[in-house]
């Protein structure tokens, strides 16, 4: 019957679902043991590394980060969108120092902003800029 037919197709779908997660995980191990035992070579790891210009660019994206009263209004964004005043009155600063702070952010792609009549509303650029916040939180609380 067509009921039977459609419980073994939705059986195989996760069988075969889990056999993919399964050879994920294989890779994973086998990833990992390479690492552990050395069997990636010097050459290998070189080769793998993302180019200098890549590299470079990330340094100038973590320098963002490292500025605590960006790190503090990327905080108040992840929480939600908000006005430069909002911002200069939850942190305690003048709406010039913090509307600095927020071109700076803009120019590395952080934050972006909207026209509300004659205010600008300012939030995160994207998801990614979330998840590092979120990781950097996690690894400074373990």
């Amino acid at each position: 019957s067509v009921q039977t037919v459609d419980i073994l197709l939705s059986k195989a779908y996760t069988i075969i679902e889990y056999l993919k997660n399964c050879s994920n995980i294989c890779k994973e191990k086998t990833a990992m043991q390479e690492r552990e035992s050395g069997a990636v070579s010097a050459d290998e790891i070189k080769n793998r590394l993302p180019s200098d210009e890549v590299l470079c660019d990330l340094a100038e994206l973590y320098k963002m980060f490292g500025d605590s009263t960006r790190t503090k209004i990327l905080s108040c964004l992840q929480i939600r969108a908000c006005y430069v005043n909002e911002l200069a009155e939850v942190l305690g600063m003048s709406v010039s120092a913090v509307s600095h702070q927020l071109r700076i952010l803009k120019q590395n792609h952080l934050v972006k902003y909207k026209r509300d009549g004659k205010q600008m509303v300012y939030s995160l650029s994207d998801d990614h800029v979330k998840t590092i916040i979120n990781c950097g939180i996690e690894h400074i609380e373990e």
